[in-house]
């Protein structure tokens, strides 16, 4: 007898059966209840929505707008340049300096203060010349998804560069203080003529 099974891009099952108890009730999570209660205001009302919405915000000013972000480049090899939020996460570019052609970069975050960690590998974007005041180097990207539960207010998201290459190891961990970030709400107004797009928006 033939069976039908879906499964998602990595194999795991698309579906989960959960049976409540009659006592049992069940949990919603925070950030579902909230773009619920944003859809019921929306429906509701007949003036201007506002709302909060929760987003990571760096606890650090742009690394590569520090004065001496040329120094710490040629001490560390490496040196995270920029970071942006969004809704799905954190993507950034990193400097290395051209030690070697073959080179590995990487960026290893924690949503728990280092209780666990993740990983994720940087790919190469570009090729600096010679000529730049930083000296030959590489830029690397990267992106780290931060699951929406995860978006509580004061939740922190810490991380590290890792560089590997020519059979050496070396990191940016902002002078041993980690890049931190801190999940904070930010107020939004919306008129009510965007209501209909507003699908489209979340």
């Amino acid at each position: 007898m033939n069976r039908v099974r879906f499964a998602d891009a990595l194999g795991l099952e698309l579906t989960q059966v959960k049976v409540f108890q009659s006592s049992e009730d069940p949990s919603v999570p925070l950030h579902v209840l909230s773009r619920l209660s944003i859809n019921s205001a929306l429906c509701c009302s007949s003036v201007d929505l506002e709302f909060a919405m929760q987003c990571l915000v760096p606890d650090f000013p742009p690394p590569a707008d520090a004065a001496d972000f040329a120094a710490r480049l040629r001490r560390q090899r490496v040196c995270l340049e920029r970071v942006s939020s969004s809704d799905l996460g954190l993507g950034g570019t990193v400097r290395v300096l051209n030690v070697a052609f073959e080179k590995q970069v990487s960026v290893r975050y924690t949503f728990d203060r280092w209780q666990s960690l993740h990983e994720v590998c940087a790919r190469w974007h570009s090729g600096v010349a010679e000529g730049d005041r930083l000296g030959p180097a590489d830029v690397f990207t990267f992106f780290l998804p931060v699951p929406p539960f995860l978006l509580r207010p004061c939740s922190v998201v810490q991380l590290a560069v890792r560089y590997r290459v020519d059979g050496h190891e070396y990191w940016d961990n902002n002078e041993g203080q980690n890049y931190s970030f801190t999940c904070r709400s930010h107020p939004l107004k919306m008129p009510r003529e965007c209501e209909e797009s507003w699908i489209h928006f979340i």
